[in-house]
């Protein structure tokens, strides 16, 4: 009898260690369970959800193919064989372009707090050619327009710098140059998107660009267009070699300064600002450069900046580009990145790093200089 009633124990000892292992892996497993759930809540939070239908405004038929995606990021999708389309974005601001070869892209400013994003319905124009674009183009197009104004272009659109060498345009003939001997004037457009290729920083741009113009007279240089970006795919030396790329030229960018000021963080990132007394050109340090008077937050989270003057922007922690002391013909030894910002109306900065609207600042020095070849998007983390 105290042997059976022995084995009894050491059978019910068995069985409660078993079900209380049993309990810790259930108890694991509903904590993983809930770790994951709250991991996917948080990031449903920090992001928002854009979804809809690409039709064509007079026929009502489906567009598919149709591009949606977010410009200068590496965010986007396609329309199905129904025209729909699903996009989850991160919080922040952005510029949304819907677009179909041959129709008018519809852009809109967009952020995590707008609303009528959700089942929407996108109607696109086809494109008419005006008759007198069709006499502009008769009257000013240059033939073998590549062959002349090919390498003055990619230096323009692309830049000069080190990650500008290394891009390539893959499609070059659907560019179109025009001259116009009386302004003095260059403007290039293009038939499709130009596709870019940059081993620099490791991006493929589909480039949709809107228009080129530039003034020989002045030497100013306009460009409007649609930039998307996509990772290149490549080895893992490769990989590493990009985000070693990316990083430097992050720092010290327009798109690290505005992120700068969002967080307050210029001083402890190498910034120095001096406004520009117009008159005399002569600059003076901005020791506060959060005061009311050019700065504010609004209740919606936006940053909210208008300088009276023009901003002398210098960024210490980096030196030039040895090309650009050399094409400005600067001093070998110039310690500082300096950029000046000029504000036409007050802008609104996101915390992604966008700001609108665009074209109320002009640029000039460092920030100038760089162009598409250094350019990242607005979701680019470290």
């Amino acid at each position: 009898m105290g042997k059976v009633k022995w084995r009894q124990e050491i059978i019910i000892a068995i069985l409660e260690n078993k079900i209380n292992q049993m309990t810790k892996i259930k108890l694991t497993l509903s904590m993983v369970l809930f770790f994951l759930t709250c991991l996917s809540i948080d990031g449903i939070s920090q992001s928002f959800l854009v979804s809809g239908k690409v039709i064509d405004a007079e026929t009502k038929q489906p567009l598919q193919g149709a591009s949606i995606f977010c410009v200068q990021t590496t965010i986007g999708t396609v329309a199905n064989s129904e025209g729909g389309f699903g996009l989850r974005i991160p919080n922040g601001g952005y510029e949304l372009c819907v677009s179909f070869n041959g129709y008018e892209s519809i852009t809109e400013r967009i952020n995590d707090q707008s609303e009528g994003l959700i089942d929407r319905v996108w109607e696109l124009k086809l494109k008419q050619k005006s008759l007198e674009e069709v006499s502009i183009v008769f009257s000013s197009e240059v033939k073998e327009g590549w062959e002349k104004y090919g390498a003055f272009f990619v230096s323009q659109f692309l830049g000069t710098s080190e990650n500008a060498q290394q891009c390539t345009i893959r499609n070059p003939e659907a560019l179109r140059f025009f001259y116009y001997r009386k302004k003095d004037k260059l403007k290039v457009t293009s038939k499709e998107s130009i596709i870019v290729d940059n081993a620099g920083l490791g991006y493929n741009i589909t480039y949709q660009l809107d228009s080129f113009i530039h003034e020989f007279k002045t030497g100013a240089t306009e460009t409007t267009g649609y930039p998307f970006f996509k990772n290149m795919e490549g080895t893992e030396k490769d990989s590493l070699r990009w985000a070693e790329q990316r990083s430097t030229a992050y720092y010290g960018s327009l798109l690290h300064f505005f992120r700068c000021y969002y967080d307050s963080t210029l001083n402890l990132n190498g910034y120095k600002i001096e406004m520009v007394d117009e008159s005399t050109e002569k600059p003076f340090q901005v020791k506060n450069p959060y005061e009311n008077n050019y700065y504010a937050k609004t209740e919606n989270g936006l940053l909210e900046l208008n300088f009276p003057s023009k901003l002398r922007v210098l960024y210490k922690d980096e030196t030039p580009s040895s090309i650009y002391l050399k094409e400005k013909k600067l001093d070998a030894s110039t310690p500082f990145q300096i950029s000046i910002l000029k504000f036409y109306n007050s802008i609104m900065i996101e915390e992604n790093g966008y700001f609108y609207d665009q074209r109320d600042i002009f640029n000039s020095g460092y920030w100038d200089w760089e162009r598409l070849g250094d350019m990242l998007p607005y979701d680019f983390d470290l």
